[in-house]
């Protein structure tokens, strides 16, 4: 197990203020790593600092941060070069989607207007991924080793019916990662993503269950695309993850895992 072992690295976190990323974090923790939570919301970088300090008994940090600006990335950056050191993993979470940017309904595609639409990519290909990596990825070459993990969506592989923009940002986010598996493969910095299925978490909450706690018909639509027949739990993305990290993945780059129940296997 110790090919899995995180100890002595620095594993930052970005949008991992919710569920699904925090779940991530403590599990990073847990393998060994020091953990450092970047999040829009301050308040939430810092209560998952806290959490995984009281649980693991690991080095953590939260940090309020804005992923879709790079000067905002830069300071937190360089903030945690002076506090923690110099990170060995990034994971980029941030993203979602956002009623400007579906349609459906008597939206149609051609209703988005290029202001939704560059919101819809800033969000989740700027900031998903692109900045980030700008940012702390000639870091890690320099040092000579890293491992960067985006997360990337079913709908990046197969388009889902309403989620139109995010579909599109998500794909690019997938072919940003195999280009930079290239870019940066003989620094020792290597690049991979994970494509997650359906896991209840804030954002989506309502589009997948009704009040009542029983599946809304998206819902319902899910489950019966799904082979497994049910939504994903947060902790199921953490062997993945610390895999990706973890020296037991030191001759994988450019690669997506799939983590979605076999969402993507189903046909008719």
């Amino acid at each position: 197990m110790g090919l899995f072992d995180l100890s002595g690295d620095i594993a930052v976190l970005i949008g991992a203020g919710g569920v699904l990323g925090s779940a991530i974090a403590n599990g990073m923790a847990e393998a060994g790593a020091d953990i450092v939570i970047l999040d829009l919301r301050p308040e939430a970088a810092e209560a998952a600092a806290a959490t995984i300090i009281a649980d693991t008994g690991r080095r953590a940090l939260g940090l309020g941060c804005n992923a879709t600006d790079r000067d905002s990335i830069q300071a937190a950056h360089d903030r945690i070069l002076a506090e923690m050191g110099t990170p060995t993993v990034l994971l980029n979470a941030c993203g979602g989607n956002n009623p400007r940017i579906t349609v459906g309904g008597d939206k149609r595609f051609e209703d988005i207007s290029p202001e939704d639409f560059r919101f819809g990519v800033d969000l989740n290909l700027a900031g998903g991924a692109f900045l980030p990596c700008q940012v702390f990825g000639p870091t890690m070459a320099a040092a000579g080793k890293g491992s960067i993990i985006n997360i990337a969506s079913v709908s990046a592989h197969i388009p889902l019916s309403k989620v139109v923009v995010y579909s599109a940002a998500k794909a690019a986010v997938i072919s940003l990662t195999q280009f930079l598996s290239r870019e940066w493969a003989e620094s020792g910095v290597r690049v991979n993503s994970i494509t997650p299925g359906f896991f209840p978490a804030e954002q989506n909450m309502k589009l997948m269950f009704n009040d009542d706690g029983s599946p809304t018909e998206r819902g319902q639509s899910i489950l019966t695309h799904t082979p497994m027949r049910r939504f994903g739990k947060p902790e199921e993305l953490v062997g993945a993850a610390v895999f990706l990290a973890s020296q037991a993945a030191s001759f994988v780059t450019g690669t997506d895992i799939r983590i979605d129940g076999g969402f993507l296997s189903q046909t008719i």
